[in-house]
């Protein structure tokens, strides 16, 4: 059979309830005139009655939405066809009574009419009516208040459908807005939020007790909450965990956001916040409602002391907060990532009397995060979810769902080249890495593009490798081995030496290893001509570190930073400000009230037994909760005793000038991607470097390539020993037997 077009309704049908259908598939279904027919429609079904086409052709169907699903409320899909299977006979019988919720348009007729007049008129337009469980009755034509009904349940309960009749008992269960019920529609499919279950759960119970339960509070005494403000960075999913509680409580949400609320005129923006507060109040009288204002510190900041626009908006929100009674069933939730440009006077008890902070999320809610974002994706079973939540340090939610599109978008691009299968792997998770970075770091003082750095491209320093890997590494690595011996990582890491050794290429390649964040911070960096300024920068630095922990911070030339107090003229110097501000940061009582990072885990106190890489994901969170300070100096000597004590740079690594075995390791590396000559003996070459350091052999190399280009007129095709040997003639060390035997004296 062919498809049906569906047209649109004829005026006279409008109202009628009637499916105009051709009178050939009439009869293949086996229905007569006005025999109930339901039409199964994408998103939802209408119950009609079947009557013939005026034209009699056949292929085409006009159908009133006059008993619908909900789904169906904004009305039909355009160019939409139907196959004829979509069409079935349905048994109606006469109810005996039904309970329906009435959805009037404004609130005064709701006020105003007594509930005897909405019960005579809804029994009046529902008579002769097909209708369904669940469904919505269009009751528009008739030019009423009422505009829509909708059926809760019918009797008898054997049924599911039925015919209502003048003999029909009628109950009006609810009153509601057309307003109201539309948004309550809405809100019927949750937003997917992974990781921030104890955050519901606690903002569900500050939502549910004042809202639902005001007569429990009034009976003990206690007067309701009025406000909740909402404390994280951005991306952490403010905004959609207001909407996902608000919506399991089952109240209306009104949303506020900055550009609808100030206006251009004096008084206005006051005026205009008086309006929201009144439309929060009578929707609050339909049900619970939640008053949400978005980005409260662009509204509301810090009032100064000229009369500004924005300190008269304040000052309303405040009267208009002290001006809330009981009987408002209404709750403030307000969200912000700058608290501290709040005005203190809303962040007392009685107005936003409890703040929730929602930092960046841990390891363990990275990975619940990551699962949910994937659920739709076709992923591969190779993905692992936890060494992917190891790699995305610093990630908040929004970070997370552009790294998961930008790794679909490498899948999708592969398939087009005609690939294979379209699957999301690792290796496009691995990409979309290189593309998408944390958003806490972006616009940091010390983000830097780490370049790839191994072990294998930094020759000899085989202890100064196994010191750093055992203080970096292992305790990210092998969580559960410190747990289990009573071990804590280092704070502090300082590597000195003579320049030129490969401290910083060290730390570089901790960091690569390790799949940490890296921040690295010069002294032009942070040094200010104001006052203050430059202590104010660290102290950020670190507040940004411990947001995306774990994290390395890398302080080079330290010496140049921070000096010693004791050599110091003046007292109150930059660097002796700078240096207590770094003192109290690595001694770190705690983390400051904006920065927490999540709460306790539910699992454990339900009883909930947790998997074997859950239990090592939460060690590894337990380890990896500070920020790894990494320094390095040439000039030892100059950093204040006080930094150097255990608890702040624990371990104190000397990297030494290389050795015979070194200098041999650090050319076998240089010289790996040049086309060196045969008999070029690079062990003769580690001989006669002595007091060479690791920079030094690095640009003999390259003097050598320079030389070996000079003599054959840039046609050279390899480089051979004699263009070694003339530029170590040419070439001086930078070290002497001085300058070492000086750093020997150094206490390690």
């Amino acid at each position: 059979m062919q498809s049906l077009r569906v047209l649109s309704v004829d005026t006279s049908d409008r109202g009628s309830q009637r499916c105009r259908l051709g009178p050939g598939l009439m009869s293949a279904l086996g229905l007569r005139l006005g025999s109930p027919l339901l039409v199964s429609l994408p998103g939802g079904s209408c119950l009609c009655t079947a009557w013939p086409r005026r034209d009699l052709a056949e292929g085409f169907l006009q159908m009133d939405l006059k008993c619908f699903t909900p789904s169906l409320i904004s009305g039909l899909p355009a160019h939409l066809s139907l196959d004829p299977v979509q069409l079935s006979s349905v048994r109606c019988s006469k109810l005996k009574g039904v309970k329906v919720t009435v959805m009037v348009q404004s609130l005064d007729f709701k006020k105003h009419t007594s509930s005897g007049h909405v019960h005579e008129l809804v029994k009046d337009m529902l008579r002769g009516v097909y209708v369904q469980t669940g469904c919505v009755i269009n009751l528009e034509d008739f030019n009423t208040d009422i505009r829509y009904v909708a059926i809760d349940s019918i009797r008898p309960d054997s049924t599911s459908a039925g015919l209502i009749t003048s003999k029909t008992g009628l109950e009006i269960a609810e009153i509601q807005t057309v307003l109201h019920y539309r948004s309550l529609l809405q809100d019927r499919h949750p937003p997917p939020l992974g990781g921030l279950e104890e955050v519901i759960a606690s903002l569900r119970e500050m939502l549910q007790l004042p809202l639902l339960y005001p007569n429990t509070l009034t009976s003990l005494g206690v007067t309701c909450p009025r406000g909740v403000l909402l404390v994280g960075p951005p991306g952490v999913g403010k905004t959609l965990l207001v909407r996902r509680v608000v919506m399991d409580v089952g109240a209306s949400l009104v949303v506020v956001r900055g550009p609808e609320v100030v206006g251009s005129r004096p008084g206005e923006s006051e005026e205009t916040l008086r309006g929201v507060f009144e439309h929060a109040r009578a929707t609050a009288e339909e049900g619970p409602c939640v008053l949400f204002l978005d980005e409260l510190d662009s509204l509301f900041p810090r009032r100064t002391g000229s009369s500004a626009p924005e300190n008269r908006l304040v000052a309303q929100l405040l009267t208009l907060m002290d001006g809330m009674s009981r009987s408002d069933r209404f709750l403030i939730v307000g969200a912000t990532n700058r608290p501290d440009s709040l005005d203190p006077a809303l962040r007392r008890p009685g107005r936003f009397d409890r703040e929730m902070v929602i930092g960046a999320p841990t390891l363990l809610q990275r990975k619940a995060i990551l699962s949910v974002l994937c659920e739709r994706m076709p992923v591969s079973p190779t993905v692992n979810m936890a060494e992917l939540a190891q790699i995305t340090t610093g990630y908040v939610g929004a970070d997370l769902s552009a790294l998961c599109r930008e790794a679909a978008m490498h899948a999708l691009r592969e398939n087009v080249k005609g690939s294979g299968q379209q699957v999301v792997d690792m290796k496009h998770f691995q990409e979309a890495l290189k593309l998408v970075g944390p958003s806490c770091l972006r616009g940091s003082l010390g983000r830097t593009e780490l370049s790839p750095v191994l072990w294998e491209h930094i020759g000899g320093l085989e202890e100064v490798k196994t010191k750093l890997i055992q203080s970096i590494e292992w305790p990210m690595r092998y969580p559960e081995a410190f747990v289990r011996l009573g071990l804590r990582r280092p704070r502090g890491v300082l590597l000195y030496g003579p320049p030129g050794c490969a401290k910083t290429t060290l730390v570089k390649a901790a960091a690569a290893s390790s799949h940490c964040a890296f921040l690295s911070v010069s002294g032009a960096d942070l040094y200010s001509p104001y006052v203050g300024d430059s202590e104010k920068a660290l102290a950020q630095l670190f507040r940004q570190a411990r947001a995306c922990a774990p994290c390395i911070l890398f302080l080079d030339e330290i010496d140049s930073l921070i000096g010693s107090r004791s050599s110091v003229e003046a007292p109150n110097s930059a660097q002796t400000r700078l240096l207590s501000v770094l003192l109290n940061e690595m001694d770190g009582i705690g983390l400051k009230t904006v920065e927490r990072r999540g709460a306790e885990r539910i699992l454990q106190a339900e009883g909930v037994e947790q998997s074997h890489v859950e239990e090592e994901l939460g060690r590894q969170e337990v380890c990896n909760k500070d920020v790894m300070v990494v320094a390095a100096t040439n000039r030892p000597n100059s950093i204040d005793s006080a930094l150097l004590r255990p608890g702040r740079l624990d371990h104190i690594i000397y990297v030494p000038p290389p050795d015979l075995q070194a200098r041999l390791a650090i050319l076998k590396v240089c010289s790996k991607s040049m086309p060196v000559g045969s008999h070029v003996c690079l062990e003769e070459l580690a001989a006669r470097t002595e007091l060479y350091s690791g920079a030094d052999l690095e640009n003999l190399c390259k003097e050598a390539a320079l030389l070996a280009l000079l003599e054959e007129n840039m046609e050279a095709s390899s480089i051979q020993q004699t263009h070694f040997l003339r530029s170590i003639s040419k070439m001086s060390p930078s070290l002497t037997a001085q300058q070492i035997s000086a750093y020997l004296i150094v206490p390690q």
